[in-house]
């Protein structure tokens, strides 16, 4: 990490939290999304990380270019 007033537990805080897209998290951290994945599996138990990874896998939400595509259809 770049900005070294962020921690790791702040990085993982983020990514746990539905409503930060990995964009967000970028713009804060400069991490990339398979940045933030490496820190998610080297920090949580195995069993934390699946269920992780199986809540944010195609996550709209976590994926800023998917929200804004499906807001803009939906004001259609």
């Amino acid at each position: 990490m770049n900005d070294k007033s962020i921690t790791t537990s702040e990085v993982i805080e983020m990514a746990w939290c539905d409503k930060t897209s990995f964009d967000a998290i970028k713009e804060i951290t400069v991490l990339s999304e398979p940045q933030v994945i490496k820190i998610m599996r080297n920090n949580l138990k195995p069993s934390s990380f699946k269920l992780w990874r199986k809540r944010v896998t195609g996550r709209v939400a976590k994926h800023q270019k998917r929200l804004n595509h499906i807001t803009a259809d939906s004001l259609v």
